[in-house]
């Protein structure tokens, strides 16, 4: 998880939307913990070669979120 917290490991991924994914999917597995069937959805859009801007328009309500504490969260 360390190495994922590394600025240069992202260099280059928001032009990889599938080494980004890659990359999401790891980080999830390494947290061990159940995270939303919206991450999977978005992991799985990204490996497919979607770019985020396109996920962001085909799910409006993923960046703003109700969170169970009542604020907002972002995935």
């Amino acid at each position: 998880m360390e190495s994922m917290m590394d600025e240069s490991a992202l260099e280059g991924m928001e032009d990889d939307p599938k080494a980004l994914g890659k990359m999401m999917k790891k980080m999830g597995k390494e947290m061990g913990e159940e995270l939303p069937p919206e991450f999977d959805d978005v992991v799985d859009r990204l490996e497919a070669g979607q770019s985020p801007e396109d996920i962001e328009s085909a799910i409006p309500d993923l960046g703003g979120a109700e969170s169970p504490g009542g604020g907002t969260r972002n995935l």
